[in-house]
């Protein structure tokens, strides 16, 4: 496994990070998820990404679970905050009351002290930035969160944040988790050049455009226990399936074939090609995706490879 430091930080996590969202606490029994987990962390897996939303609490609750017994220094466990977790007008949002009372339940249902990376699911228009910032900040003096980070934010936001923690003399951010694939690449524009600037880490969720870089979609083919035969879990898959999008996923496979690479290897290793991405996050529900997965640590393309991806799927 190769590892790398998340932005500026000291922290170093996985080049291939463990995703938790759509499958546990939800898809996946224990007795699956166990696997998988142990078979991560034998596999050098020390990223482990979740979010108190993810089966409305249940997925970390799982996670708590098959951690137990871990050794808690051995792994990098991060959770989310934002999105709705009650019927109250407090139990959502980025709020300093919401993000206390979040990471508590969080840490309950986790089973931990501590997390090492706590996140804000999304930007709050509704709060102001100083309050989210001396959240956090008090947060990590508590001990209770060591870094935190961002999800889905623009460059504008992140830089208010930054400036923010300045001034209040606040620790910043250290990562954005961003969807970031062959078919996704908007964060190059402005928000890659701002983590960049500012020291951000990128944790890539979605590498893999939830499967469709993989090639089991093509030709129409839909996999009855697949993504998309689940309403509940394809709900964000449409926007890669579009007849465009598929033809460019025809044409990646015949450049994996010529390479001697499965799509899933070469799509993963195009994105840790870009040095602002400290991990992966892939999001698995067979022993047999996760070890394909775990063989792109270390692997490096061709440039020539390398550019025939950027042109086939040079963004609009």
């Amino acid at each position: 496994m190769e590892y790398r430091r998340l932005g500026s930080s000291g922290l170093k996590v996985s080049a291939v990070g463990l995703g938790t969202w759509l499958n546990f606490g939800s898809h996946l029994v224990d007795r699956e998820a166990g696997r998988l987990v142990r078979q991560a962390i034998e596999g050098g897996v020390n990223m482990i990404d979740t979010a108190d939303v993810y089966a409305d609490g249940k997925a970390e609750e799982q996670l708590g679970r098959l951690l137990e017994g871990v050794p808690r220094e051995s792994y990098v466990l991060a959770t989310k905050a934002f999105f709705p977790m009650g019927p109250g007008p407090n139990d959502k949002g980025l709020s300093r009351k919401h993000l206390f009372e979040s990471v508590h339940a969080s840490l309950r249902r986790l089973g931990t002290d501590y997390v090492d990376l706590f996140q804000c699911h999304r930007h709050d228009p509704e709060t102001p930035v100083e309050e989210t910032v001396r959240a956090f900040d008090d947060l990590i003096r508590q001990g209770k969160v060591h870094y935190w980070g961002v999800s889905l934010w623009s460059a504008m936001q992140i830089e208010e944040a930054i400036a923010v923690a300045k001034e209040l003399g606040a620790v910043p951010p250290v990562s954005n988790q961003p969807p970031y694939n062959l078919l996704n690449r908007e964060i190059e524009a402005e928000v890659v050049p701002a983590c960049r600037r500012y020291g951000l880490g990128v944790l890539a969720f979605s590498p893999l455009a939830q499967g469709v870089l993989t090639g089991k979609y093509l030709e129409g083919t839909r996999p009855g226990d697949s993504r998309v035969a689940d309403p509940r879990r394809n709900q964000f898959m449409q926007k890669y399936m579009g007849e465009q999008q598929m033809r460019k996923v025809a044409g990646m496979r015949d450049l994996a074939k010529a390479a001697g690479m499965s799509m899933a290897r070469l799509a993963l290793a195009w994105v840790l090609g870009n040095p602002i991405v400290a991990s992966v996050l892939v999001g698995v529900t067979t022993e047999a995706q996760l070890a394909e997965n775990l063989a792109v640590a270390g692997t490096k393309l061709d440039p020539g490879l390398k550019a025939g991806l950027d042109g086939l799927f040079a963004p609009a």
